[in-house]
């Protein structure tokens, strides 16, 4: 009996079965957490993609919005990530901030009056109701996972839309420019320069592929400081988009998204003090009166069954005032245009044009007051002596201008077509100063 009991102590038959078992266990543990794990990580994912999308859609609506009406159609658009009969209420309008971002800081600070950006919270948490499920954690007592999530978004605009040159098809660049630090060229198909142009450090030519850029037979030697200047990039030419909201909130001052004369639209030009629109009165006439026109108010004047063409006669100054017409507008010699927006809805290729020593805005070097915009659903030309400060020029067709020697400081032209801008110019910046009176299109870039 002492032997068989001695040989059953050193039998080791069947070990490896007891040692298997533990291993099993072993692994079904570390399996089971591996899909608590994976589960929050996906739960994770899913909040992150819920709160992004929120965020885009909360500053996109509040550009023309209110903070409330902002959050509560962001909040839908949440809803469309992750449904609330599936994932329980992940967010509401009170996860929806508005305010402030310090990018250096990395700090968001709330200010529902503020449009600059937004910050929202996603939530799958055991006190919501809705957490995310576990196996193993379950026999802890820990039955769900709270998990969270959030995004920071913020508003910007481009230095290109504000202090540049912009087309949607070609920008050409005669011979012997300045373009100043911060001045800005794009364009969303290609740049062709002349040679003698100048592009000091901080200047920027842009495009989707530099590859595409047309040089002269010396390529960029005769273009000091364009190698450096040169950026690969794409933008969406939003302004452009918005004429006809533009125009439309000239055509009815008080309208409440995009009135020129509403506060809380970023369109809102206070030189505008009188909502009656004055039905301007020249019809047969060519050569326009100042008389024609009211200051502080929108002027509307048409050529529907008249001369399609009507001439601001040399001189001719326009202060405080707006007008929009559809005919083909020509301005003459030294006609002054500040604080001012005038709008022609023709769209034939020279729907606003003039002869020499043409300024729009005031040339007090960057000083605020005095911009004005020009704004055509045709073209623009101005073959000579353009002055452009503090101003822009928008045109959903081609452009082509003519700068005087010192005459654009301040300035943004952006076309829906092609751009040519020919010899001798300067072009310096204003680094955004004296720039109020510019039309902008918000873009929105996710920050955290």
């Amino acid at each position: 009996m002492a032997a068989k009991i001695t040989d059953f102590l050193r039998d080791e038959d069947g070990a490896i079965t007891a040692l298997s078992l533990q291993m099993f266990l072993a692994t079904c543990a570390i399996g089971a957490l591996a899909v608590d794990f994976g589960n929050g990580m996906s739960a994770q994912t899913r909040l992150q993609v819920a709160a992004d999308a929120t965020a885009h859609a909360a500053l996109v609506t509040r550009e023309f919005h209110s903070a409330d009406a902002s959050a509560e159609e962001a909040v839908k658009i949440g809803a469309l990530n992750m449904p609330a009969g599936k994932y329980g209420n992940v967010m509401t309008a009170s996860d929806v901030n508005f305010g402030s971002w310090d990018r250096d800081a990395q700090v968001f600070t709330i200010d529902p009056t503020l449009k600059d950006a937004v910050m929202v919270q996603t939530h799958r948490t055991q006190a919501n109701g809705n957490g995310v499920v576990t196996f193993l954690m379950r026999l802890a007592g820990r039955e769900q996972l709270d998990v969270n999530a959030g995004s920071v978004f913020e508003t910007y605009y481009p230095t290109c839309f504000k202090e540049g040159l912009v087309a949607q098809e070609r920008v050409e660049i005669q011979s012997n420019n300045l373009f100043a630090s911060g001045f800005c060229i794009h364009s969303e198909h290609y740049a062709s320069f002349n040679s003698g142009n100048t592009f000091e450090t901080g200047s920027v030519v842009s495009m989707p592929r530099l590859a595409d850029v047309e040089l002269p037979s010396s390529g960029l030697e005769s273009n000091t400081g364009l190698a450096d200047a040169l950026l690969a990039g794409q933008r969406q030419i939003k302004i452009i988009g918005r004429i006809k909201d533009i125009i439309a909130g000239i055509e009815n001052p008080t309208d409440p998204l995009y009135g020129i004369m509403t506060p809380t639209s970023p369109y809102y030009r206070p030189y505008i003090t009188n909502a009656t629109v004055n039905q301007v009165k020249a019809r047969g006439k060519t050569n326009l009166d100042p008389n024609y026109f009211k200051t502080g108010q929108v002027n509307y004047m048409t050529c529907k069954n008249d001369n399609q063409h009507k001439t601001f006669a040399d001189g001719f100054e326009i202060h405080d005032t707006v007008i929009v017409s559809d005919c083909i507008l020509t301005f003459s010699s030294g006609t002054v245009i500040e604080d001012s927006i005038i709008v022609s809805t023709n769209t034939d290729v020279a729907a606003l044009n003039g002869s020499a020593n043409i300024t729009i805005g005031r040339d007090d070097h960057c000083a605020e007051g005095g911009g004005s915009t020009l704004i055509t659903l045709g073209g623009v030309s101005f073959p000579s002596g353009l002055g452009l400060y503090g101003s822009q020029i928008l045109a959903v067709g081609d452009v082509s201008v003519t700068s005087n020697a010192d005459g654009m400081e301040g300035a943004s032209i952006v076309s829906g077509g092609q751009l040519d801008v020919t010899s001798n110019g300067t072009f310096g910046f204003c680094g955004g100063d004296g720039l109020g009176n510019t039309y902008q299109a918000a873009y929105f870039r996710l920050a955290k």
